[in-house]
């Protein structure tokens, strides 16, 4: 699989992703949105979204591991959060930050919601990676 991250002129070029990524790869891979849970589906991190992100984050991997694949062959990630303040997207960029320390970051799109599934589920995320 191989991944170019093209600069697009005109746009904001910012660290925490990628405007555009495009991706060759034989199979591609989606999750489903992970939330901060465990194996049990015990909510992990009440109240905090730095730790409710992580565990997302790690969920996602697990995910990706079962279909081959892992952090390094997400193109696009897509996240949810309840009741969105721009404060957060610090929280969430440094608490995702270590999944993707070893490349450059996805693609990304960051979605404020009035609720999840869940009451106490402050983030969801959903991924989108291709592998050969």
């Amino acid at each position: 699989m191989t991944l170019e991250h093209p600069y697009p002129r005109g746009l904001l070029h910012n660290a925490a992703f990628s405007q555009v990524v495009v991706a060759s790869g034989a199979r591609t891979i989606y999750t489903a949105g992970q939330v901060s849970v465990d194996e049990s589906g015990a909510t992990i991190g009440v109240g905090d979204l730095a730790e409710q992100t992580a565990q997302a984050m790690r969920n996602i991997g697990q995910a990706l591991a079962a279909a081959g694949a892992g952090y390094s062959d997400i193109v696009k990630i897509t996240t949810y959060v309840v009741n969105y303040q721009p404060e957060h997207r610090a929280i969430i960029g440094k608490a995702r930050a270590p999944f993707f320390a070893s490349k450059k970051p996805p693609a990304s799109t960051l979605i404020g919601v009035t609720a999840l599934a869940v009451p106490e589920w402050l983030v969801e995320i959903e991924a989108v990676a291709v592998i050969d």
